[in-house]
């Protein structure tokens, strides 16, 4: 854990309320948590108790009703991964990853440098010309991880990213995110509802409860990477989470 005593971020009895037709509806309730610089946090939660939101606070995309975010880099990028593949499909990969450096105005030659090389990185070499309707669904989301690093995030924020994918695919993924992730190390929040995923990735697991969203515990999980689904231990981990969880069995 020593690696994770710096505070990237910290939320402060977070709330965020909606209106209505005249009703209010709480979202999000107090939400108080440290995210460290470099590490994998799981944020682990049931579908609609209000994840997202709490994202998009963090994100700045919207404001909370009340509480506080406070950054220790005012001045921080952050990255998103989504769970539908956010590629331009007339751009081939390679413009896809160097579209971010470009926009900065990172001259051409730099640019194309760092792309290839996350490009490189997430097991894509020779499908650089390549447009997202000639790739697979894990295939696209390797381009989307790739054009989120090439942006330079000091967070990066992965929102059920590997939730449409089938299940082989998607342990691949997970495979996959965690070698990235070892070799280009940004902190991550990394969103899911899925209680094996979130065990097998995290350093740290927030697990929140049913709308509206609340802290109901915190999980340091620390065996070793890469993880076995049957290690004991992994299986005592997921069993407790399961006892505390609102995520349907």
């Amino acid at each position: 854990m020593g690696r994770q005593q710096i505070i990237e971020l910290r939320t402060s009895n977070l709330s965020k309320a909606f209106s209505a037709r005249s009703k209010i509806t709480q979202a999000v309730e107090s939400v108080t948590l440290d995210v460290y610089k470099n590490e994998f946090l799981v944020i682990l939660g049931p579908g609609q108790c209000g994840k997202s939101v709490l994202l998009n606070m963090i994100s700045g995309q919207e404001k909370p009703t009340s509480g506080e975010i406070e950054f220790t880099n005012p001045q921080k990028k952050i990255g998103f991964v989504f769970q539908k593949t956010a590629v331009f499909d007339w751009k081939t990969v390679m413009e896809n990853v160097e579209f971010a450096p470009m926009l900065r105005g990172v001259p051409k030659k730099e640019r194309r440098e760092k792309a290839q090389y996350l490009i490189n990185l997430v097991g894509l070499t020779g499908f650089e010309n390549s447009y997202p309707k000639e790739l697979s669904g894990g295939m696209k989301q390797r381009v989307g991880i790739a054009r989120a690093y090439a942006a330079d995030p000091d967070i990066l924020i992965m929102d059920e990213p590997f939730g449409a994918l089938d299940a082989q695919t998607r342990y691949q993924m997970e495979e996959e995110i965690l070698r990235i992730w070892e070799m280009e190390k940004r902190t991550i929040i990394f969103v899911t509802n899925n209680i094996e995923e979130a065990v097998y990735l995290a350093d740290r697991i927030i697990l929140l409860s049913k709308c509206p969203a609340s802290v109901k515990a915190v999980y340091d999980i620390n065996i070793p990477k890469p993880r076995d689904y049957v290690d004991p231990e992994f299986l005592r981990i997921r069993e407790e989470i399961q006892e505390q969880t609102d995520l349907p069995l």
